[in-house]
């Protein structure tokens, strides 16, 4: 460690040279920090400590010369905002922030990694292998140190507060295609409206496991050690309300966890049940490296349902309502997952309506079941019969509330009547709807917290 410790020295010398700046915004910007001159002997620190044959993406060409790029050192590593709050009189743990920028400059680059933040209750210290993918909850103090200046989190206004993510589900992956890089260049996104998508072979057991839904409410990048990529508007909060022990109420922000529960009871059977249902995942997408058609066939009508069903199950919501926009799309991605799971490439086209809802009610055991089954997917191809792409039609149980009127933006269908409800409020059909009719006569809530 001796070669990091005149850069050690050089950031503990500069912030103790911060107590003298001055504390108005504009003259503490990374761009104002930048142009001073106490900051080129951090400047001079770093190439000693962090050659440009090493740490390429550190540098940039500035009049002709390699030299580290401030955006990366006061922006990227975070040594601005521990600046600007020294500056500001707020003290700050120094010997910490050093370390952090130390690393920051002179440590390997990590793996980027994909991450998904779920909905969901899950036990502290949950860890669940998914194929290539991880399912894990975290304490705030472990979230913090995945980004590139933990000591600052709780010390920045407005910043994300880690708290409220402490035994959230997370579901994480190194991306193979992806390297970690702070040059600047940009990363062009073909993830498209739905990227949970890509992320089905994780995704698909858990929402196998539970009739409760399990909804992805961020997609990110995490650069351990250099940055933490959720935004605090990703993070869907509400409040409650609890009372103190003089009778006083309280408002505390919390997450939103919706429906789906896992004790910690429940957790090895989970485990178990994940780790079957990847494996057979895995067995059955080998097929796209065989030589042979059918096992390439097989994979991708896989990939296919599991892609669309993935779609359809975020277009629904916990309080088991569907946007008005989106009710052709649901039906439409519904059946194509069904068309993918219950056809045979020798099938021809004509008569494949018959042939998905035979198949898909043999499943069932008894004759009562499988006449429901059949009505069901019977309904869903007439819906899906009626979606030209252009115009919304009503489908099957939206069709129950064309009496209402046109919907409001602010409205959402009840998937169980097709009642219309604005975001937050009651079906419209009342206590004749089952759904309105659940106990604490809330939507799918059941905590007994508005939906919505």
């Amino acid at each position: 460690m001796e070669v990091t410790s005149p850069l050690r020295q050089a950031v503990l010398a500069r912030l103790e040279q911060a107590r003298n700046l001055p504390s108005i915004p504009q003259a503490i910007t990374d761009v104002a920090l930048a142009t001073q001159p106490e900051f080129d002997a951090v400047i001079n620190a770093v190439m000693d400590a962090a050659p440009k044959s090493e740490h390429r993406d550190l540098y940039g060409k500035a009049d002709g010369d390699w030299l580290p790029r401030w955006s990366v050192l006061l922006g990227g590593s975070g040594l601005g905002d521990a600046t600007r709050l020294v500056a500001q009189g707020v003290t700050v743990p120094a010997e910490e922030v050093a370390d952090s920028f130390v690393a920051s400059c002179t440590a390997p680059a990590p793996a980027v990694e994909d991450w998904l933040l779920l909905t969901g209750d899950l036990p502290e210290g949950t860890r669940i292998p998914l194929g290539r993918y991880t399912l894990q909850t975290f304490t705030a103090d472990e979230l913090r140190q995945l980004g590139p200046m933990p000591a600052l989190y709780d010390l920045q206004p407005g910043g994300l507060d880690l708290r409220l993510l402490a035994g959230a589900p997370f579901v994480h992956a190194p991306d193979p295609d992806r390297a970690s890089d702070r040059s600047g260049a940009p990363w062009f996104d073909f993830t498209g409206p739905r990227p949970e998508a890509w992320h089905w072979r994780a995704l698909l057991p858990l929402i196998l496991w539970s009739p409760e839904l399990l909804h992805v409410d961020a997609v990110f990048d995490v650069d351990r050690g250099r940055e933490f990529g959720l935004h605090q508007n990703r993070v869907p909060t509400t409040f409650q309300i609890y009372e103190d022990h003089d009778g006083r109420h309280e408002e505390v922000e919390v997450r939103e966890i919706g429906c789906f529960h896992i004790t910690r009871v429940e957790l090895p059977r989970l485990q178990a049940f994940c780790t079957a249902v990847a494996a057979k995942i895995d067995a059955v997408m080998d097929g796209t490296t065989s030589g042979r058609r059918l096992p390439r066939r097989r994979a991708l009508r896989l990939e296919r349902a599991a892609r669309h069903l993935l779609q359809a199950y975020q277009r629904t919501y916990s309080d088991d309502g569907v946007w008005e926009q989106e009710v052709d799309e649901l039906h439409l991605d519904y059946v194509i997952a069904l068309e993918a799971l219950m056809t045979s490439p020798n099938d021809k086209h004509e008569g494949i309506s018959e042939r998905v809802r035979s198949r898909a009610a043999a499943l069932f055991l008894t004759s009562s079941l499988r006449q429901q089954v059949e009505t069901v997917v019977q309904e869903a191809y007439s819906a899906r019969s009626k979606y030209d792409g252009t115009r919304r039609s009503p489908c099957s149980r939206a069709a129950l509330a064309a009496h209402l009127g046109r919907l409001s933006p602010g409205t959402r269908r009840c998937r169980s009547c097709g009642g219309a409800r604005e975001v937050g409020r009651w079906c419209s059909r009342g206590s004749g709807c089952r759904v309105a009719a659940r106990p604490g006569g809330r939507l799918g809530n059941r905590s007994g917290g508005q939906a919505g």
